[in-house]
């Protein structure tokens, strides 16, 4: 094996008994070295027809598969070079997971602008793995066409993300247009497709951090779109809505990504972000005083119970109002692999207990959106 270049195996059912192929998802495995693709075929050989290839092979890919998994060092300019070759092929595939061993925001970011729809930092974990590969419960009811332009508005979006968190993490300027014409796109796509599709892609194909960004931006859009807001205020509230959590670069992976409760220092550590958010973005033209006011103040109530600042109602603005609903919101019925997705119903009845933190009249306007949508 330490020579091999490509894999194709035959997969065996439990208790050894063959399965036909045709009947298990194809994931295609691409690995920079030949323990690396040894393992990871090792890990999926039970659940799935696996094939793959290293990386410094010619690309070998003849059909189209379910799922990619690529581990490979991304601080290596060669094996990001062999990933980008096969960028038309990775693009085609319904889940692209990354596995990177080196944690941090730059490699994770690498991943996501390769065209990652989830990355897995840290050690190899076959639990961790086999969950992501397997799908949410919820089926996407889209046309092939109209699930493909929501992929490609996703993946987009994500590659954006990615962006900002690089050039925080890097201390680079921010491509402030960019990000702005990626949350166009997402108002777009809610615009023809509603948010209910949205939300159905963004959880097949995102994790984390991520997740919850294109999450938030599509429910802001759609919030308000519904409330019926000019295009230049739906434009600041998309804006701020992917801007919102940029903060979090600044924030260990393995404090956002915990799957347990935070200890009391890692909770302060998280509430951090909103302000090194703002100190980021504020240096930055193009970006208006009603969005940093909406990235320093999402976490803030009506009754001065939030952070940073502890503003109180008459202090806080119609779009900051605006993201915060959607922020929880997003943040209650994002997938977890740890953890059931929350239904909507029950997220929105949570929204209407925080009596006393949030705009009541939002809330009671924020039903459709929640419910129907």
């Amino acid at each position: 094996m330490q020579n091999a270049r490509t894999i194709s195996r035959p997969v065996k059912g439990d208790g050894g008994i063959r399965e036909p192929d045709a009947i298990r998802p194809f994931v295609h495995v691409l690995a920079d070295s030949s323990d690396k693709l040894w393992g990871v075929c090792s890990m999926l050989e039970r659940q799935f027809a696996v094939a793959g290839e290293r990386l410094d092979a010619a690309p070998k890919l003849s059909q189209v598969p379910f799922a990619i998994v690529v581990r490979a060092e991304l601080r290596d300019i060669e094996s990001i070079a062999a990933i980008k070759k096969r960028a038309a092929k990775l693009a085609k595939a319904t889940k692209r997971i990354f596995l990177v061993e080196h944690s941090s925001h730059t490699t994770v970011s690498q991943a996501y602008a390769l065209g990652a729809t989830l990355v897995l930092p840290g050690a190899i974990n076959r639990i961790k793995l086999l969950a992501a590969l397997a799908d949410p419960a919820e089926p996407v009811s889209a046309s092939s066409s109209g699930t493909t332009q929501l992929d490609n508005a996703a993946a987009a979006a994500a590659t954006a993300i990615a962006s900002m968190f690089t050039a925080v993490t890097l201390g680079e300027p921010l491509d402030v247009a960019g990000t702005r014409k990626a949350g166009r796109q997402i108002a777009d796509r809610i615009t023809q497709h509603g948010l209910s599709e949205w939300l159905t892609t963004v959880r097949r194909h995102h994790e984390g951090t991520y997740q919850h960004c294109l999450l938030v931006t599509g429910v802001a859009i759609d919030f308000g779109l519904s409330l019926g807001v000019g295009r230049a205020d739906l434009e600041r509230l998309y804006s701020a809505a992917m801007f919102h959590d940029i903060g979090k670069a600044q924030i260990p992976l393995a404090i956002l990504n915990k799957p347990g409760r935070l200890d009391a220092e890692e909770r302060a550590l998280i509430e951090t972000h909103p302000t090194a958010g703002y100190e980021f973005l504020k240096g930055h033209e193009g970006i208006s005083p009603e969005i940093l006011d909406a990235v320093r103040h999402h976490h803030e109530y009506l009754d001065g119970s939030g952070y940073p600042d502890a503003l109180c109602a008459e202090s806080i603005g119609d779009i900051v109002r605006i993201l915060t609903i959607s922020d929880i919101f997003a943040a209650l019925i994002e997938h977890r692999h740890y953890k059931p997705t929350m239904p909507r119903v029950e997220a929105y009845n949570i929204l209407c207990g925080m009596t006393g933190k949030l705009e009541k009249a939002l809330v009671a306007s924020f039903k459709q959106v929640a419910l129907t949508r």
